[in-house]
């Protein structure tokens, strides 16, 4: 073995166990120094035409109050439901595992009902947003 060979397995194996040491701090150290160089890398962006005017933050995608609830409402629905189907898959696991112990069972029936009368309330929030929309749309 030459002289060069051992030198080189020596420094690689100093170099990896200070890599190990402070992988961390070096990952850390190289987001902070080259995050601001491709933030600012956009350039120039030009001021917006209404600078100075009180402006609508929401960006006049809506009509009204109806509309604006409509909206709402749409974004519960779809949140809520997923939440709902993965409280109704819990309450099955309950089930499952209640293995005829009354208690447990007490307590399964309990969770589904409660998952189906809140599952009851966010569509029924939604029929009457929409009766309420097709009467104020009526007159």
């Amino acid at each position: 073995m030459g002289l060069g060979l051992v030198f080189n397995i020596i420094y690689n194996y100093m170099v990896m166990k200070f890599i190990k040491k402070v992988w961390l701090r070096l990952i850390l150290v190289t987001y902070i120094t080259l995050m601001p160089i491709f933030s600012f890398a956009e350039g120039e962006v030009p001021p917006p035409a209404d600078v100075g005017k009180i402006t609508d933050p929401l960006g006049n995608r809506f009509d009204g109050v109806p509309d604006l609830i409509k909206t709402i409402l749409e974004g519960v629905i779809k949140i809520g439901m997923p939440i709902v189907a993965l409280a109704v898959i819990y309450c099955g696991f309950l089930f499952v595992f209640a293995r005829g112990n009354p208690e447990k069972l007490t307590k399964a029936k309990e969770a589904l009902t409660w998952t189906l009368v809140g599952a009851a309330i966010l569509l029924g929030a939604w029929a009457i947003a929409k009766m309420i929309s097709a009467t104020v749309t009526a007159l």
